[in-house]
């Protein structure tokens, strides 16, 4: 099949992009294509109107100032894979990415189109739900941010309205050194992933961690943060049996079935997967487990 008719426009400012979006019906963004673009061939997706951000100026690019990382919402899934400033200061999103597609859709594949597509199993969304991302949002009425726990409303929504598009990714980093992991599980590398781990841990002089984050992807209609597996990491040290304890909790966590996978299996993979991201995380300090 192929789209429905639709006209394409490519404004080159962020107020005429904002201008058009407010005035059109039926419209809809195009910020890479990976999704939307195979979703409208299949008619899964009928638009009248398709809003090309790719030269806008402004809304590519990566900057870093004060302890935030800030992504343009059209920066390149590949960009960010090669960037020197992400692997060193973001080390999550570099393992994440290697997950993302393939090396062909993360060339056109952007940031801002991942996480506004917002499919559960997608890796970004689980990475700025792991650092507490703020989402940028612009449109005809102004510019607002978004934390990342209010961004996702639910299967494939999110906060953005119709007259609005994503503008920018603001990642508040860790400290230097902090220890990264993430692990996914899927049929073929590429894929969907069926359930995503995302691990991050900051140790103390005492090697006793101060802080972590958990997040899972693909159990449930969007990103989830594991607060208690959290808890039961901090103040401790990072070695196996916390590990081990935090994936214990990870298994309680709420999973759905659909066809390609139940619930229960969810739960197990979640469990097996947060204990890898732990590794992976545990070996950044030299620690084994």
């Amino acid at each position: 099949m192929k789209a429905a008719p639709f006209t394409y426009h490519a404004p080159r400012s962020i107020d005429e992009a904002a201008g058009l979006l407010a005035s059109l019906e039926n419209a809809k963004v195009l910020a890479g294509g990976q999704s939307l673009v195979a979703m409208m061939n299949f008619r899964y997706v009928i638009a009248d109107h398709l809003v090309d951000l790719a030269r806008v100026e402004g809304l590519a690019g990566i900057k870093v100032a004060n302890g935030v990382m800030r992504i343009g919402a059209m920066t390149r899934q590949r960009e960010l894979e090669f960037s020197a400033d992400v692997e060193r200061l973001c080390p999550l999103m570099k393992a994440a990415l290697l997950n993302v597609g393939h090396r062909q859709t993360r060339n056109r594949g952007t940031i801002g189109g991942s996480l506004a597509h917002a499919d559960p199993a997608a890796e970004l969304p689980a990475v700025c739900a792991a650092h507490d991302a703020l989402i940028e949002i612009t449109g005809r009425r102004g510019t607002r941010k978004v934390p990342f726990a209010e961004f996702s409303l639910g299967f494939m929504t999110t906060a953005v309205e119709p007259d609005e598009f994503i503008s920018s990714i603001e990642i508040p980093l860790w400290p230097e050194g902090h220890g990264a992991g993430f692990r996914e599980y899927a049929r073929r590398h590429g894929d969907f992933a069926i359930v995503g781990a995302a691990a991050l841990v900051a140790l103390g002089p005492d090697k006793a961690v101060q802080r972590a984050s958990l997040t899972l992807c693909g159990v449930g209609t969007g990103p989830v943060r594991l607060h208690e597996s959290e808890k039961l990491l901090t103040g401790r040290r990072l070695d196996r049996a916390a590990a081990t304890e935090a994936a214990k909790a990870a298994r309680t966590v709420e999973a759905m079935s659909d066809v390609h996978a139940t619930a229960d299996y969810r739960r197990h993979l979640a469990g097996v997967l947060i204990f890898r991201a732990l590794r992976d995380a545990a070996a950044r300090f030299g620690i084994e487990i």
